[in-house]
């Protein structure tokens, strides 16, 4: 069994349940100066936002010098990130934002091209990226300066004919200064996009994948993740792609080396066992907060052979403001 971190001096096999219990959510809430979140299940699930988010956060960067979102959903940039994360409430009242600047969002794709940039670093001109993804991960991209194809180019939009299978074959369609595969969430896949990954694997290409989850949750659903995007070229490769979202310990290294924090006064907000409370386990973290609005389910870390186990868990995030239910959805 891995634990969900220490807290209050001791590690349990119990994860805490928060929710209803304001003096224990308060002693939660103080052990910690920094609190990662990730995003799509825990603050808000496709475009609607959970009831009480914007309170809950902006009770708790009163609380904690240092809030961070780190959504492992690759499609959008972080200029989406912030307007998405902006909340207008009545003409009466001020607008209140979950994020304050680019600097509290950290994403997947951003991860992606941080590693490719300063640490892949492949010496050009055999260093441009094959994107099997949407504009987020594009704009990503050239936030670094690296050069790319693929992605959302509207000629891959299309079936497959016959001549593709020559051109693919014989390199034709190829662009032979891509060193590098990247797969992330794909809302236009496509066999082609998908045969042109595979000859840039066969040729030698490093495969790396923005995120591998399964699933995301989408308007209290739940539809193909990113992880189901790379599995055709996992499966056709005989490769497994280098993930760099969560529970990838490098995402953890660039956001520790971004934001500066202490590990052990840092929890780990999420909604996914296998991504989300994994990485705040593995990185080390003080806490993990396990938020029941997403994919997993309380059933699955309070099972006697539970693999993953939080610290704590709530049933909605805003159960952190210690109020009645009521209260927070009026």
């Amino acid at each position: 069994m891995v634990l969900g971190g220490i807290f209050g001096g001791s590690s349990t096999s119990t994860p805490q349940y928060l929710t209803g219990d304001k003096t224990a959510i308060d002693a939660f809430i103080d052990h910690f100066d920094t609190f990662l979140f990730d995003c799509d299940g825990v603050l808000w699930s496709g475009d609607h936002k959970f009831p009480g988010t914007s309170e809950t956060i902006d009770m708790l960067r009163s609380r904690a010098p240092s809030l961070a979102q780190t959504t492992r959903r690759s499609s959008t940039a972080w200029a989406y990130q912030l307007k998405r994360c902006t909340t207008h409430r009545p003409h009466h009242m001020p607008a209140t934002h979950l994020t304050q600047s680019q600097e509290e969002v950290f994403g997947s794709s951003y991860s992606a091209a941080i590693y490719i940039s300063r640490i892949l670093r492949l010496p050009p001109p055999k260093n441009k990226v094959y994107v099997l993804g949407e504009s987020g991960v594009e704009q990503e991209l050239q936030s670094e300066n690296i050069s790319f194809c693929g992605g959302t180019d509207p000629l891959l939009r299309r079936e497959m004919m016959p001549i593709d299978f020559e051109s693919v074959a014989s390199g034709e369609l190829l662009d032979d200064d891509v060193g590098i595969v990247l797969t992330g969430l794909d809302f236009h896949p496509s066999y082609l996009k998908v045969a042109l990954g595979m000859a840039y694997l066969r040729r030698g290409a490093k495969f790396l994948a923005t995120n591998t989850d399964s699933t995301l949750p989408s308007a209290g659903a739940l539809f193909p993740g990113a992880g189901a995007i790379s599995a055709p070229l996992v499966a056709a490769s005989g490769q497994t792609p280098l993930a760099l979202g969560k529970p990838s310990q490098a995402m953890m290294d660039a956001i520790e080396g971004k934001f500066e924090f202490d590990r052990k006064r840092a929890c780990m907000v999420g909604d996914r066992l296998n991504t989300d409370i994994q990485f705040g386990i593995e990185g080390g973290l003080g806490g993990t907060l396990c938020v029941l609005t997403g994919v997993s389910r309380k059933e699955e870390f309070l099972a006697k052979d539970a693999k993953v186990v939080p610290s704590a868990y709530v049933d909605t995030l805003a159960d952190l403001l210690g109020e009645s239910k009521a209260k927070v959805e009026a």
